[in-house]
């Protein structure tokens, strides 16, 4: 499973892609070459997104792409999403989540290497690092020095997520100290031509 997580990592926002436009915005995205698709919805109640869930779980397959949903534990479980990614609220239930859930587990762990090592030896199958830039969508995240990639890389054998602040222009020095995916929010979504603007990030990893 690992070798599907790379490239582009493209991850929704309740504003930039509400639900009337979310699933014609995120097939634009897997034209333009969306390799990870993730549904971050901080507003719905569950049972509001379910279907949604589904559609989009199934238009992603289509174009042989990864689902992956945020935070919602239970409803990842039921719906058997391809992945889930949660995260430090969450950091506590890996190791439960893990026996409930067997999907693609991926999670947060900002610019500490040593969460990222104690994931790892729970069983999660990827890490995020960031914020590396400033970002519209968290203004006040904490931001990670890049440096962390390449020992992330040298000291975990799992695939490496950035997120943060990411465009197709700076997403070049990120994969150069070994990002495996690089997960992109404003870049995409305000853009005129979402497919055009992922095909700007088809890099070579």
């Amino acid at each position: 499973m690992s070798e599907r997580l790379k490239g582009l990592y493209v991850i929704s926002d309740d504003i930039l892609t509400p639900k009337n436009t979310i699933l014609k915005q995120i097939e634009e995205a897997l034209k333009g070459g969306a390799k990870i698709v993730q549904l971050r919805d901080k507003i719905s109640k569950d049972e509001e997104i379910e279907e949604l869930i589904l559609k989009l779980q199934e238009l992603c397959r289509r174009y042989q792409a990864i689902f992956i949903l945020n935070d919602r534990i239970e409803l990842a479980i039921k719906l058997k999403c391809d992945g889930l990614h949660i995260g430090k609220s969450d950091h506590h239930r890996v190791e439960e989540v893990r026996k409930d859930y067997k999907g693609i587990l991926g999670i947060s762990c900002y610019g500490n290497l040593d969460l990222a090592k104690e994931m790892e030896r729970k069983n999660v199958d990827y890490v995020a690092f960031g914020s590396f830039f400033t970002s519209k969508t968290k203004p006040n995240a904490p931001t990670a020095n890049k440096k962390i990639i390449k020992q992330a890389k040298e000291e975990l054998k799992i695939p490496v997520c950035v997120i943060g602040g990411i465009t197709s222009e700076n997403s070049k020095e990120l994969i150069k100290e070994g990002a495996n995916m690089t997960a992109v929010i404003s870049d995409i979504w305000k853009s005129t031509d979402i497919k055009k603007q992922c095909e700007s990030y088809n890099f070579k990893i």
